[in-house]
């Protein structure tokens, strides 16, 4: 099986325009720090899936220029942007991969990787607090899916639908056509709903560079882990993330 770890992108995000391309830690951007982290796992290329408009004709550019691989495919129909990507890519194994997380676990993509080798489940994911985990607000971890699945999904729903914008939402959500199968998260990030460092708003960018910041201070190198015990000692940065996620439920 070929592995291509797919990252979604796109510059025209509502609350944070272009937030992917803004600065964040040590002369590097949000999107930047991201790759740096996903290419160091192993036996995956990395490719990041962008779409037709022209508000992202900046962003392939910047990733051209670093020798990127880039796919631009529907801007609403994600689903047939991701299918179309890996194909082109000759890519039958997908790690999807969502471009707004800086704090992504290297390590956690690697274990998706590994798994699919010897696994012939459809889907593979992180399971926190007894739900998937890209329905968390943590931003730590990736999902495995097979092309050929997402092809199934596409033939058996319409688009305009949530399938089709948010890639893996039928898969998980329908066990019974899917195989699916999963990884326990860590015990010190169940039951936890008071972290939120995927950036969606000016004060979760404000909130992750604080704290990645701080962090890279003390080791290069800082685990989960060590962000949450992190959070725990600063109270002001846990309660703007609590707020966040209540305005964002909202």
């Amino acid at each position: 099986m070929n592995i291509g770890i797919i990252i979604q992108a796109r510059m025209g995000s509502t609350r944070l325009p272009g937030k992917i391309l803004k600065q964040f830690y040590g002369g590097k951007t949000l999107l930047e720090t991201l790759l740096e982290n996903l290419h160091k796992v192993a036996d995956a290329k990395v490719i990041v899936a962008t779409s037709v408009n022209d508000n992202n004709d900046q962003l392939e550019s910047f990733l051209l220029d670093k020798g990127e691989l880039v796919f631009r495919g529907s801007e609403n129909d994600v689903l047939d942007r991701f299918i179309k990507a890996a194909e082109t890519y000759n890519v039958d194994g997908i790690i999807r991969i969502c471009s707004d997380n800086p704090f992504m676990d290297w390590h956690g993509v690697a274990q998706l990787v590994e798994k699919s080798k010897t696994s012939d489940a459809d889907y593979i994911g992180f399971r926190i607090n007894d739900k998937p985990s890209i329905l968390t607000h943590f931003g730590f971890w990736g999902e495995f899916v097979r092309l050929s699945a997402l092809k199934r999904v596409a033939d058996i729903t319409d688009e305009g639908t949530p399938a089709h914008e948010h890639v893996t939402y039928y898969i998980y959500n329908h066990p019974e056509d899917f195989k699916c199968e999963w990884i326990v998260g860590p015990a010190f990030l169940q039951e936890r709903d008071d972290i939120r460092l995927t950036i969606d708003t000016p004060e979760d960018l404000i909130n992750a560079l604080k704290v990645y910041s701080d962090l890279k201070k003390e080791d290069e190198n800082f685990t989960l882990q060590d962000v949450v015990s992190y959070l725990d000692s600063h109270e002001e940065i846990k309660q703007s993330m609590i707020s966040n996620i209540s305005q964002n439920k909202k």
